[in-house]
């Protein structure tokens, strides 16, 4: 395996099948980025809390789907800290399931693609991608979409 996830369940509603999906996505996603010897966190919460987290963080009062902290990206006084045999630590996923649940009725798709587009978009986050400018949108969205369809994960 290249990715060591840790999950954690805040909300105690995922289950099993839904941590393995995620995990085989999220592996399968790796390996065609190329990424080896890595490892994150995803962790699934309620509305209220990334809500909290959004506001927090993000200065946006009110729940999301999915926000990513990505390690790697460092500020302008910040100092990288690279040893020799130490995997990647690529950073934080965090996923509302309530949020998740509605998406996939609005989107009339199930909960469990709707879970993998979420946990794979985070992770594109956490790999350097973003959707903030037309083009960066283009590549990212593109990216998720065929790594979806080619998993087995259509809408």
């Amino acid at each position: 395996m290249s990715l060591s996830i840790d999950f954690l369940d805040e909300t105690e509603k995922v289950t099993e099948e839904n941590i393995m999906l995620v995990e085989s996505l999220l592996q399968f996603a790796a390996k065609k980025e190329g990424i080896e010897e890595a490892e994150l966190s995803v962790t699934f919460v309620d509305n209220n809390r990334i809500r909290e987290i959004n506001k927090e963080y993000r200065k946006k009062d009110a729940p999301t789907d999915v926000i990513s902290f990505a390690l790697e990206e460092m500020g302008e006084e910040e100092v990288g800290i690279v040893g020799a045999d130490m995997p990647r630590v690529l950073g934080d996923i965090i996923i509302s399931i309530e949020r998740a649940r509605e998406q996939a009725e609005e989107y009339g798709h199930s909960f469990d693609r709707e879970l993998g587009f979420l946990a794979l978009h985070g992770l594109l986050h956490l790999l350097g991608y973003d959707h903030m400018t037309e083009e960066e949108e283009k590549i990212m969205f593109s990216k998720q979409k065929d790594i979806l369809n080619e998993y087995g994960l259509q809408r």
